[in-house]
């Protein structure tokens, strides 16, 4: 056996090592398919046929593996870096018309579905946040504990929504990355707000009276 085949056979032994101390998938793939063609070249050389076999097998199926991952991966930096557009979303969705000053939902109910407004004024009663069209709303009671309404939503004026149900919801975010993404960068932007309009809040209520009055004035 000459030098360079027994070092081949040393450094396939070394990935295969190395491949099991990997903790994530992109490195261990990329390691498995060196491995592949490393064990692939040394099962040749010394006519090893059940080597070469497996290795032709797992070669390919690693690369296709890998391809797949890369491809998963750059899908998800386009979505986390994507605007929060839902149109994908709306022909899984069910439009519902709602009349002026009517509850859609109040805090503490259960919640199971999610809105997304088409027309019309809507307002977050605990917060004052406005909800205009082209926004969604109803997503936090996806996350809350309970699967509660965790604000009052109301409609300002007559006008209509599209609904999509949590179960509809929880199937598009284990079958699609990219609306787990959208989904995070969503209910984000909401905590946020919420956190803003908690700050405006607890500002308002620290300033002297006179102050305040002359503001509220």
């Amino acid at each position: 056996m000459t030098w360079w085949v027994e070092a081949l056979g040393w450094l396939g032994a070394a990935l295969a090592i190395a491949g099991s101390a990997m903790k994530t998938i992109l490195p261990l793939r990329w390691i498995a398919i060196t491995a592949n063609g490393v064990g692939l070249v040394y099962s040749l050389w010394l006519g090893l046929c059940p080597g070469v076999i497996v290795n032709i097998v797992l070669l390919p199926l690693n690369t296709f593996r890998m391809i797949q991952m890369v491809r998963l991966i750059a899908r998800a930096h386009r979505a986390a870096k994507g605007d929060l557009s839902i149109d994908w979303l709306r022909p899984f969705m069910d439009r519902r018309e709602v009349a002026a000053e009517e509850l859609l939902f109040a805090k503490g109910d259960p919640a199971d579905s999610m809105f997304y407004i088409l027309a019309g004024r809507y307002r977050l009663r605990e917060s004052g946040i406005e909800i205009p069209p082209g926004s969604v709303v109803g997503e936090m009671g996806f996350l809350s504990p309970g699967n509660r309404r965790t604000q009052t939503l109301e409609s300002l004026e007559a006008g209509s929504v599209l609904t999509i149900s949590y179960d509809q919801l929880r199937q598009l975010y284990l079958e699609n990355p990219e609306f787990g993404f959208y989904f995070l960068r969503l209910t984000s932007e909401r905590l946020f707000q919420n956190m803003a309009a908690m700050e405006r809040e607890i500002a308002r209520l620290r300033m002297p009276p006179a102050a305040s009055a002359t503001r509220d004035a």
